[in-house]
This record gives C-alpha cells, structure tokens and sequence, in this order.
C-alpha cells in the first residue's frame, strides 16, 4: 500500500507535468507534514523553489498547480499560503480507508532504493569478559536500525565483530596457568576468565616479566601451537556462548560472528594492496597512510614498527571482505562517538582504494547512571545480568502493586517486558547523539514518554477489544472506518503518518523519531479514550471505533517492535 505521501506527491507531480510537460527539477518537489492542523495534513514551498522554470511568481505558480490537479479521492483540497506554500488537506474518507487497509496490507517503500545489502556492524564486546552496561547503547541501537531497515525491505546482515584476537589472551594464558580456580570456573567460567585477567594486571604490576611471558604466549597462539590454540578456542567458545545468552534475553540476533580472528589472515593482503598502490609508506619504521591537508585527518598507521596490525588494518579487512562478498547499499558501523575519527580515517582509505560503497558511522554519546558515568578502569561497570536482575525486580513490585491479582507466572512475564522495555526505550526514546543519565523512576513511570505508558496504552486499547467479546458484542472486522470526531481524524493522521516516521528514522538513523511518533498516538488515543464512550457508540459507529482501536493497536505493537520492545495483551 503506497504511502499517503507518496500518493500525494504524484498527484502534484501530475499537476505540474500538465503545466510544464518537460519539467526535470523533481528534487525541489518534497511535502512535510503541516506545521500546524490550520495548515491542513502536509504543506510544500515547491511553488517558491520552482518558480524561475515556470516563469511565473511563486503566487501563481501555486494556484496554477491548485488549477491542475486532476480529479481523485485522495487530496479534499489545495491552499495557498503567504508567499507560495501549497497547504494539502487529505480527504477524511481516504484517511479512513487508508487506516482500514493497514489492518491487511503492508506499507510499501518501493519509492526508495533497497536494492543490495545493508550490512550492520554493532556491539561488538571483546572476548573473555562478561557484557557490561556500556555494550548497552551499541547493542541496543544495532538492533533497532536493523529492525527499521528490514521493516522498509532492505536485506540487512546484522554482524558482531567480536573482540577475539590480540594482547589479551596472552595475558589470560598466562592467569589461566596459574591462577584458575576450577570450581569456580565450573560453576561460572566467564566471571573466572574476567577474575583471572585482572589478577594477571595486579601481578603484572609486582613482577613486570608476566608481561614477556604473555607476549611469548601469545606468540605460540599466532604461530598455532596446539596447546594454546586449543585454550584460546576455549575462552572464544565459553564468551560467545554468554554473548548469545544475553542476546537472547533481549530479543536480539546477528547473522554472522566475524571477529578479529577472521580477519587476520587477510590482513597481509590489505596491506599488500596498500602498499601496491602507494596509499600507505613506510615512515619511521611504521607503515603509515597519510591524507591531503584539506581532509583534516591524522596520519593512519596501518601497521606498528614490530610489524603488529592495529584496529584500523583490521577493520580495512572487514571492508575488503564486505566489498567481495556483498552487494553493499550500505555499510553501517555503530559505536560511541569517540570512535569517530577512527573511523574517518578506515572510510577515507577504502574509497582511495577503490573499495566503494556507502558508509554510514552512527555514533551515540555516553550513558551514566543517575548522574555516575560507568568505567571499567573506574571498576564501576554494572554486568548486564545484574541490570536485568533489577529491572525485573523493580518492573515486578510496579506490577504487583498496579494488578496484585494476576496470576504469578503472569506477573513475572509481564515485569520482564516492562523491564527491560524500559531499559531500551530509555535509551532509544533520546537523541542518540545525546550524553543520557538513566534512572529507575523515570524509566519506570507509566506517565510521560516511556515504555511503561505506550505498553500500558497498547493493553488498555486491547482491553477494549477484549470487553467487546467478553459482553457479546460482535466485531465486524470488515466494517467501515468513519472518522465522526476531530479526534478520530486527528488518529487517522498520526496512523497514516507512521510509515513516513519510519522513513525518516531510517534516513536519519535515529529510532527516537519512532518513539516520539508512538507517544503521541498514545496521548491521542487516550483523549480519544476519555471523551468517547466506543462501546456505548451505535452500532455503526461502534463497528468503525473497535477497528480504529485495533487499527491503533497493530500500529502501536509494529512500532514498539521496531524499538525491539515487547507488549503484554493485559497490565
């Protein structure tokens, strides 16, 4: 089903193919929503930006267009406005049918170019370590961009470049010799390999020759000595298995673990290439790539002195392999903003060398918690597990107290959807370039923009629905929407709209656009929910409103899950 917009916008387009049959600037052709309901649904200074190719003040090139829009069901009627702006007033019954057909039919994107394959590169957490709430944004944002993506019909590969080769396991080799506790690493062997590698720091700090010995360990890992190549296995094997578990608790999946490891052998070959073609040259042993003055970019060192790889090698690689195994629309990274340079640096490289494509850095700022920024070197990190533990707890004593009478099985389900909804509604309802600082209260709060109150307005609409059929009133899912109130128009609206939300959060990379989109539906919803009473409403009004509150629903539940936030039918 085309998007109203679109549908709009080709009725202009038609008009003005009337007046100026070979007409080319189509670029100048873009409607917004009104900036006010005055304005009607959608306004456009096209008339202003075109009017030198229609020789016409901007004035009279607008109310030329009014004069030849063709006949149709869609557009109530055109306005102009002060110097040139056309305001388009959408025909009520369009609306309503527009709605009822979202019920059925998918919106279609075919007007954007989803040819290829996006592919995503995010969370990202090294090996040998327990997920802490610092991946939270990465992982949380990754998934939600993924999600819009393939929502619009884009193929999407989601993609966790896993941190599992360097420094580190020599180190871990080294503390897994001599300090393992094997109960303990029964019992939890992730929180052992992270107790082992700081006890290997500490004693690294008293005897100094450690740090050679793990070098020299590492070395045999590089060269594949069986023994350390059999541990290192080990630790990769026991980290991704705890990756996947806490992927799973937060409804998330990857397509492809392609870590550091995968990547290695094929860093000679990048290097080789950079080499051949005079992008990167040896300065002071290093092998450096150095940019043009007016790029504003740091010297790219590529390769250490000791003939060591760094991040920006093996991050070239992924490129590489990206360039060779798929058809690219489009290479997405999502990392903290302090990576941005860095990957500057990566993008600019892959162009001078020819591996093409479009290249996308979402970037997020940091996350504290009630005011206290988190810090590994801080050793104030919060591990994932202990952040779901009390959202849980804290979602269960908001349930408990709002509906002490579910079934406990039921309260616990439903704590856990409103937990950790929270969790990543609080983050993905912001502006990702934003510092944020969650809080509990805040995020928990079933007043306000948070995942508590959209959940609470998807059940309470279900609600609805449900006392329908528990009173015996059938519902006629084939029935007619009629928009009687400026209420019910003003849903149709924010409903019809949702499709061009989606549009712009995936533009933008920015899924608060969605948040903020589904907010406001629930507040309308609610208004609406206040003044009419729907299951009191005769009987053809009362078909048409059980079919604008499913309506709501489904968009409601499309939209949270856009978020990767689930609903409960009942709170």
């Amino acid at each position: 089903m085309k998007l109203v917009i679109v549908r709009v916008t080709e009725l202009l387009k038609e008009a003005v193919e009337k007046i100026v049959p070979d007409f080319k600037e189509w670029d100048k052709l873009f409607l917004q929503p009104a900036s006010s309901e005055k304005f009607g649904h959608y306004q456009t200074n096209f008339a202003m930006m075109a009017s030198k190719s229609f020789g016409k003040a901007p004035r009279a090139v607008a109310e030329s267009i009014i004069a030849a829009l063709p006949d149709n069901d869609e557009i109530e009627k055109l306005e102009v406005a002060g110097p040139g702006f056309i305001n388009v007033y959408v025909n009520s019954r369009f609306l309503a049918r527009s709605v009822k057909d979202s019920l059925t039919e998918k919106w279609d994107f075919s007007h954007i170019n989803t040819a290829g394959d996006v592919v995503i590169d995010y969370s990202s957490p090294n090996i040998a370590k327990p997920m802490h709430a610092g991946h939270l944004r990465t992982t949380i944002i990754g998934d939600s961009v993924k999600r819009i993506m393939k929502y619009m019909g884009y193929n999407v590969i989601a993609d966790n470049h896993l941190g599992d080769w360097g420094t580190q396991f020599g180190k871990l080799i080294v503390a897994y010799r001599n300090w393992l506790d094997k109960d303990n690493f029964e019992a939890n062997p992730i929180n052992e390999l992270e107790r082992i590698y700081i006890k290997f720091g500490e004693e690294a700090e008293i005897l100094p020759e450690l740090e050679d010995m793990a070098r020299s360990e590492l070395k045999k890992v590089q060269d594949g000595d069986p023994g350390n190549m059999a541990l290192w296995k080990q630790f990769v094997e026991i980290t991704l298995n705890e990756c996947k578990r806490i992927y799973k608790y937060l409804d998330i999946d990857f397509d492809t673990y392609y870590g550091e490891s995968f990547y290695h052998d094929m860093m000679p070959g990048v290097i080789r290439e950079l080499e051949e073609k005079k992008i990167a040259v040896e300065s002071e042993g290093a092998l450096v790539v150095f940019f043009d003055e007016s790029e504003n970019l740091h010297p790219c060192i590529i390769r250490k002195k000791d003939g060591a790889y760094l991040y920006s090698t093996s991050d070239l690689a992924t490129v590489k392999f990206k360039a060779e195994k798929y058809n690219v629309n489009k290479a997405i990274y999502v990392t903290d903003d302090r990576q941005e340079a860095h990957f500057k640096q990566v993008f600019r490289i892959a162009q001078m060398v020819g591996w093409n494509m479009e290249f996308v850095h979402i970037t997020f700022g940091i996350m504290s918690f009630n005011g206290i920024i988190l810090s590994t070197r801080a050793g104030n990190t919060i591990k994932l597990d202990e952040l779901f533990a009390e959202a849980e707890k804290r979602a269960y004593a908001v349930v408990n107290e709002k509906n002490p009478d579910l079934p406990e099985d039921e309260k616990q389900q439903i704590a856990k959807c409103i937990g950790i909804g929270a969790l990543k509604y609080s983050d993905l309802s912001q502006n990702r370039s934003s510092n944020i600082d969650f809080s509990w209260e805040k995020a928990l709060s079933f007043e306000g923009n948070t995942a508590p109150y959209l959940q609470y307005s998807y059940a309470r609409v279900k609600s609805i629905l449900r006392k329908a059929s528990e009173t015996g009133v059938f519902y006629d899912k084939t029935a007619k929407i009629i928009l009687e109130t400026e209420i019910e128009k003003q849903i149709a609206v924010s409903m019809i709209r949702f499709p061009e939300c989606v549009e712009k959060a995936a533009e933008f990379y920015k899924p608060n656009l969605i948040a903020d989109h589904l907010f406001d539906l629930a507040q309308k919803f609610s208004s609406f929910y206040n003044s009419t009473p729907i299951l009191k409403s005769e009987a053809e009004l009362l078909q048409s409103r059980l079919n604008l509150a499913d309506a709501v629903a489904r968009t409601m539940k499309t939209g949270l899950d856009l978020l990767g936030i689930e609903v409960v039918e009942r709170m």
